[in-house]
Parts: C-alpha cells; sequence; structure tokens
C-alpha cells in the first residue's frame, strides 16, 4: 500500500498498533478541514507494528493528551516536503481536564466549573494525583 507523503503538515509516528483511532477522536481530528490519513498495523523495526496518523496541515495538538495517551508517540513537523521538526513525547509533568478525580468528596466531583488537575507523580507505573485531593490515577485514559 503506498500514501503520499505530506507536503506541509504533521505526522504522528510510533503510535501503539490499534489507539490511531482513539487518538484520532480525542484530538478531534474529525473537525478538521483538511486530509487526514490513518495507517493502522505498518511494520516496524523496533515496535513489529504501529500506526501513524498523518495531518495535511499543521495545526495546534495537545501534547499533554498525546504523551499522555502514548508517550513513544513521535510528532514530526514537516514543511516543503522536509523534516522541519521532531518532538519526542514523554509523560507530562501536569495534566489539565484531560481525566477526571474519581473521588466523590473532591472539589471536582462537588463543584461546577473546577478544572481536573494531576500531577505526575511516577513516572514508571504511569501514576498521577489529583492535586486537589491526593487521589490517585493509574493508566492512561481508556481506549
Amino acid at each position: 500500500m503506498n500514501i503520499d507523503g505530506v507536503t506541509t503538515g504533521i505526522v504522528l509516528d510510533h503510535i501503539d498498533a490499534g489507539k490511531s483511532l482513539a487518538i484520532y477522536n480525542l484530538l478531534r481530528l474529525d473537525k478538521l478541514d483538511c486530509s487526514i490519513a490513518i495507517i493502522q498495523n505498518a511494520k516496524s523495526g523496533k515496535y513489529g507494528k504501529k500506526d501513524i496518523i498523518k495531518i495535511d496541515q499543521i495545526i495546534d495538538l495537545d501534547f499533554d493528551l498525546i504523551g499522555f495517551v502514548d508517550p513513544n508517540i513521535t510528532v514530526n513537523i514537516i514543511k516543503a516536503s522536509k523534516l522541519h521538526s521532531k518532538k519526542h513525547m514523554k509523560l507530562p509533568e501536569r495534566l489539565t481536564n484531560v481525566i477526571q478525580c474519581k473521588n466523590p468528596r473532591c472539589i471536582t466531583s462537588t463543584e461546577r466549573g473546577i478544572e481536573h488537575r494531576f500531577r505526575l507523580d511516577d513516572a514508571e507505573n504511569h501514576i498521577y494525583r489529583c492535586e486537589y485531593c491526593d487521589t490517585v490515577h493509574r493508566g492512561s485514559i481508556k481506549l
């Protein structure tokens, strides 16, 4: 299969196989008015299989959300058919309105309009803690 390259745009590479549609939905790429290619189960020497998303436009992306969902993703910015910049994702130190606190006594559960804020507590185990009540959140978003 042959998918054309991107002249100007963004390529999300090294996505865990099977996660591309969830990332597409979380980033709300369906709202864009440009071409988007989703390649699933592409061969990868490093990962065995991977997914790729190609966006035919340069847009603002939520790097915290991308890093939280899959910290192995590489974001490539393409301009004039050449790699302009490359950003390797990692787990963000802080998350705002990405995950929600499950503690029913947390202020985010009892008051409307308060941001859900979490801080990274243990990167190795992917553990975040609510900044208000210290409740633990393990793992990433359920995909």
